[in-house]
């Protein structure tokens, strides 16, 4: 396969300095909690992080999709090449610490399927992840041979994301993927990106004529998913393509910066900003321009609702990540201080 096999391009190799001269590029294939594996396209090494990464925050980490460079016995990560696209989210149940789903990916495929499982908001959150790293996106519907009607879910979807293209699939039949195999291509990196249970991995082994990863069966009473993929790997298809799969993600967190929000809602940060009040809630504030134009019908309201409930989350991240970063000026503070002493010794 080589290095080009496995994604490597001139936006890499323009990032080689001299002083590089006798280190290893190699990318990141796999994150287990033994270490990191790593490939040149013709062997594989596993290096475990040392503490100087550690040191970095967490979205500064290396991690599957990456490009590094390591010494020579490849038995050190010296530098995290830059990369020219990330999927992240905010980790359930932390005070905003981030986690990284893979790097350098040039699609996404948002999976998700045609029962129970179908959420229109979460489906909304997948895409403002793809959008915020302009990845182009498709919707791929699973399980469409278990609907009663999946043309259905079919138009809740394009409801939902005017405009993108949506499959309809049955993951376990090679005939219903003409339309995602269109989006293959040798050397370029795709990521799935669904909750457990929905058909990632089923997906992925047919796609690849192998059983790549392990498949279980969803729990009947809530059509919720059981965790089989452990770990986040690049796994490469016959034609090429480099599929990024991992564990479902049921909860997302999408990482959102100003930037996003006046990307994704321009319509409603323009009108916010001719309502009388700055701080307007859009609720029964006087001379409210949003609520207008919902009354007018030339809004939607659940539009103004998405876009308040990002807001509000890009401001907790904000905060979050203000206090993560107190906290690590206070530990720098305090080992600094520490090797001050040591050397006065």
């Amino acid at each position: 396969m080589g290095l080009t096999g496995l994604g490597w391009n001139p936006f890499f190799a323009a990032q080689l300095r001299p002083e590089d001269d006798g280190l290893v590029p190699l990318r990141i294939t796999a994150v287990h909690r033994t270490g990191h594996v790593l490939s040149d396209g013709e062997r594989e090494c596993e290096i475990h992080l040392g503490r100087f990464w550690f040191r970095h925050p967490a979205e500064e980490r290396p991690t599957v999709g990456d490009w590094v460079l390591t010494d020579a016995a490849r038995t050190r990560i010296e530098r995290c090449l830059s990369r020219y696209s990330v999927l992240q989210r905010v980790a359930a149940g932390s005070q905003g610490e981030v986690q990284l789903i893979g790097a350098n990916v040039d699609k996404l495929f948002v999976v998700t399927s045609c029962n129970a499982e179908f959420s229109a908001p979460r489906l909304k959150r997948y895409l403002a992840l793809a959008a915020s790293e302009d990845i182009d996106p498709l919707i791929v519907l699973t399980k469409a041979d278990l609907a009663a009607d999946p043309l259905a879910y079919r138009g809740q979807a394009a409801e939902a994301a005017p405009g993108l293209p949506i499959e309809v699939v049955n993951a376990l039949d090679g005939a219903t993927l003409d339309g995602v195999r269109e989006w293959l291509r040798s050397g370029r990196t795709i990521a799935l990106l669904g909750s457990s249970g929905v058909g990632k991995s089923t997906l992925l082994n047919t796609l690849a004529g192998d059983e790549l990863q392990v498949t279980r069966p969803i729990r009947e009473q809530d059509a919720k998913g059981r965790h089989t993929t452990t770990h986040r790997s690049l796994n490469p298809l016959p034609d090429g393509t480099l599929v990024l799969d991992g564990p479902g993600v049921r909860e997302l967190g999408v990482v959102i910066g100003e930037r996003d929000l006046d990307e994704f809602y321009d319509d409603v940060e323009a009108l916010a900003a001719r309502c009388r009040y700055s701080n307007c809630r859009h609720q029964t504030e006087p001379d409210c321009a949003v609520r207008a134009e919902i009354e007018a019908g030339r809004l939607d309201p659940q539009r103004v609702r998405d876009y308040q409930a990002l807001a509000a989350e890009g401001q907790r991240q904000q905060t979050h990540a203000a206090d993560r970063r107190r906290r690590a000026g206070r530990l720098e503070r305090t080992r600094r201080s520490g090797l001050r002493c040591d050397g006065d010794d």
